[in-house]
């Protein structure tokens, strides 16, 4: 696991945040206060003066001043001597959780100034930066406006409380696993749920969402409840009660979004909303009566399922993947949950018979063009912008470039697969095989 710091300005009313490029690779488009991973090159030299935390090892403190200068063009040390900093405090320690792909145990240290910094920021970093109050911030949070780790949250909560707050706070997530499943909010209104389950490799979860403000006109969709086991299946129900829902929503029909849909929707007496498609499909891999004495509501194109935020959730077909893949989001496209259009652990497969690399390529270009603030996949976290659909789209597009080559060649697909496929799991061969066998029907048809 990797160390990394976060220098949290603040003066006595305001706080000061930036937010992260949507390209980057780690935590694109989030809000967050500055900073970056330790490096091997920050000295292990003991730092002089009182101002400094004395618990803290010295090369995390290195690190902070590296980050500092490289972010913000700010040399803390060249401050500290001019007396622009009053405090460097200590204020806590997140470890993020093991769920997420990219591990950190970040320091957060709080850095009272005199004034407000004009802060001269990396702009391959930052997309901007603001001084603001924490209740402005958190204000901003709670209208659905800024993407956040919990540990952010929870830092501006603290401040909100009180400014002057500078002791450790505690920003572990709060569940116990071995009762429940983890759950995150780094979009409000937006309950992410990160049940163990059957899923395709690497990720090894797939996530369930509770969207809806509640109420008559607003009910809340449980979407894509798929726990592995039983036993996963019981911590799921724990943590999902605490919120309650009114319906379930199936984004489409592969086993690792509906696993134990049944079970749940007879025991809280809900229906089930989903596309014809994905109706037919479940039906013919779980049997004829597997919806029996439970309520469906198949869902199209346009459709309003529920309001978020007050703003109206509608309803968008996304087929490639699968061909009765539905995917969400509200009127004002803050954010848009494309289920397995993309991930951010892993690689979507497309495969006969449920799947078509020419709609894919189509509902790619479809969400790109909506050019929703965020995205919301099955597996991984959540991301700002559409660079990785953007990103997705140009690998398929040179993927099937280099496939055409290979063809003109006379290339079989297992000499296709050697050549674009190298190094690869054994266990992954099958499915890139596939993959190949829909780019070679797009090509085909389209060369019609």
């Amino acid at each position: 696991m990797r160390e990394s710091v976060s220098a949290v300005f603040v003066t006595n009313e305001r706080v000061f945040f930036i937010k992260r490029q949507n390209y980057l690779s780690v935590f694109p488009g989030y809000y967050a206060t500055p900073g970056g991973k330790v490096d091997k090159t920050d000295t292990h030299d003991q730092l002089l003066g009182l101002i400094w935390p004395k618990e803290v090892k010295p090369q995390i403190l290195h690190a902070l001043i590296r980050e500092v200068r490289e972010e913000l063009n700010y040399d803390l040390l060249e401050a500290i001597a001019a007396g622009e900093v009053l405090s460097i405090d200590n204020i806590g320690i997140a470890i993020t959780p093991e769920f997420n792909p990219y591990r950190f145990k970040n320091y957060y240290f709080k850095i009272t100034l005199t004034t407000e910094k004009k802060f001269e920021l990396d702009p391959n970093e930052a997309e901007f930066g603001e001084w603001n109050t924490p209740a402005g911030l958190h204000n901003l949070y709670k209208e659905g406006y800024m993407l956040a780790v919990p540990p952010a949250i929870t830092l501006l909560k603290t401040f909100v409380a009180n400014p002057l707050h500078s002791t450790p706070i505690d920003m572990s997530l709060l569940y116990d696993p071995e009762t429940e499943v983890p759950m995150i909010e780094s979009i409000y209104g937006v309950r992410q749920y990160l049940p163990l389950s059957n899923t395709f490799p690497p990720a090894n979860r797939t996530n369930s969402f509770i969207i809806g403000d509640g109420g008559d006109h607003a009910k809340k969709l449980l979407i894509d409840p798929s726990p592995k086991d039983e036993a996963e299946l019981k911590k799921f129900l724990k943590s999902v009660n605490k919120i309650g829902f009114d319906s379930i929503f199936l984004t489409h029909h592969h086993l690792d979004h509906y696993q134990y849909v049944r079970e749940i929707a007879l025991l809280h007496k809900v229906g089930i909303e989903l596309s014809a498609d994905t109706l037919m499909r479940i039906k013919k891999v779980s049997g004829e009566n597997y919806f029996e004495n439970i309520a469906i509501n198949i869902r199209k194109e346009g459709d309003i399922v529920t309001k978020s935020l007050g703003q109206d959730v509608r309803v968008y077909e996304v087929p490639g993947h699968d061909e009765g893949q539905l995917a969400l989001a509200p009127q004002n496209l803050n954010w848009f949950l494309v289920g397995d259009l993309i991930q951010t652990i892993g690689t979507v497969v497309i495969q006969a018979p449920e799947g078509d690399m020419k709609k894919y390529f189509l509902s790619l270009q479809k969400v790109i063009a909506l050019n929703p603030k965020n995205l919301i996949p099955s597996h991984g976290i959540i991301i700002g912008g559409t660079n990785k659909l953007v990103d997705t789209l140009k690998h398929r597009i040179m993927r099937e470039e280099s496939i055409i080559k290979l063809l003109a060649e006379n290339k079989n697909e297992n000499e296709i697969l050697e050549s674009i496929y190298e190094g690869l799991d054994q266990s992954l061969i099958p499915f890139a095989i596939k993959t190949i066998q829909a780019h070679i029907k797009k090509i085909n048809e389209e060369s019609e």
